[in-house]
């Protein structure tokens, strides 16, 4: 460990079924080659120390908070990172603040049901209460949902991803079979159905022209966010710093980013979108910023052309139930997926009386996309 130990407790060890003394401890940037070795046991994506570099210590809004729980003598077992994001009420500034999202929260497999995650939870919690954080939220996955609720966490809020039929081919029948056997059928129809909406979306937002960005994102960026902030209760703050880092620094090299200007050359917003790996056909809408709505609307339309272009079958993006951004997605042809494919959104507030914290209790009040989640891709 880097940067100090947090506490210690004692478990068996799984192969020798003797007790051996577990530290829980901070990491720091020498920590992440072995981080990544525990990632890479744990889960199906790959990551090299490089990635974890960019996402733990590159981070414009400040270092994450990341700990490992290590056997005496063996490598980390269990691993967990909360990332910094300044936050913003109603675009009132007395309220930005700093607040954590959980992410790579992960175990060995041959460690698991020892009690190391629940220890690993409180350290962060304390370290991220101790940095001043207002409050930590998450998106676990319907295994480890529970576990979190079981440690005082509260669940605020649920999200789902929905999807948009480009074409009609073998690609976009597997995809919309994950969602049922009706969803399957009806492949050639949402596809029909989404033309229509593309169609609608380029008409609203004709006065607009698209231009690829590839640099970094322009100063004005901000005073687009500013526009936008106080129309949600709650919203992550864009400025060029972070969104730079985010999506076009980011290691996959996945990302594609496109900025809106009117007639006369003034930012409308920007549209982010995630190719598609190579011999995949689903690709993502990642995130936009538009100060109208016929700005929103031409962004959506040009980020559906751009993945058309790059020969994406279909399109996927995430939205909190009930939110503005679930709306939008409707809006622009994407379908709901099964009930049963929500995710939870959670909070473990510090500060209760910080005006972020009564916010996060709304989520479906939330400006919140694909590109405010703690993954560097999605899929």
């Amino acid at each position: 460990m880097s940067d100090g130990l947090e506490q210690a407790l004692s478990t068996t060890h799984p192969e020798s079924g003797e007790e051996v003394e577990v530290r829980v401890g901070t990491c720091g940037e020498r920590d992440r080659a072995e981080q990544a070795l525990l990632f890479n046991r744990c889960f199906k994506k790959r990551i090299d120390e490089r990635a974890l570099h960019w996402r733990y210590d590159e981070n414009p809004h400040g270092q994450a908070v990341t700990l490992l729980s290590r056997p005496a003598g063996l490598p980390g077992v269990c691993g967990y990172a909360c990332s910094p994001r300044r936050a913003v009420v109603a675009g009132d500034e007395s309220t930005l603040a700093l607040v954590g999202q959980t992410g790579d929260v992960m175990t060995d497999p041959d460690w698991r049901k020892r009690g190391l995650f629940s220890a690993l939870d409180r350290a962060a919690m304390a370290e991220t209460a101790r940095r001043g954080w207002a409050l930590a939220f998450g998106l676990p996955n319907r295994r480890s949902a529970h576990i979190f609720l079981e440690l005082g966490w509260e669940e605020v809020g649920s999200l789902r991803p929905w999807t948009f039929v480009m074409r009609a081919d073998s690609a976009a029948w597997a995809a919309r079979s994950t969602d049922g056997r009706l969803a399957a059928l009806s492949t050639f129809w949402a596809a029909r159905s989404g033309a229509a909406a593309r169609r609608r979306l380029a008409c609203s937002g004709a006065g607009l022209r698209a231009e690829a960005l590839e640099q970094s994102f322009p100063a004005e960026v901000l005073d687009v966010a500013r526009t936008v902030e106080p129309r949600f209760r709650w919203m992550a703050r864009r400025d060029p710093q972070w969104l730079t880092w985010r999506f076009l620094r980011s290691p996959s090299r996945l990302h594609r980013v496109q900025v809106l200007r009117d007639g006369a050359g003034a930012l409308e917003g920007y549209v982010v979108i995630q190719v598609p790996r190579p011999g995949e056909g689903v690709g993502y809408l990642v995130d936009l910023l538009a100060r109208t709505q016929a700005g929103v609307d031409a962004a959506l339309a040009a980020g559906l052309a751009a993945l058309e272009r790059t020969g994406a079958s279909v399109v996927q993006g995430t939205a909190i139930d009930g939110s503005w951004w679930m709306g939008q997605l409707a809006r622009a042809g994407f379908r709901p997926p099964r009930a049963e494919k929500a995710l939870s959104v959670i909070l473990h507030p510090h500060r209760a009386d910080h005006p972020l914290v009564a916010a996060a209790r709304a989520p479906d009040q939330w400006y919140f996309t694909d590109g405010d989640r703690d993954d560097e891709t999605m899929g």
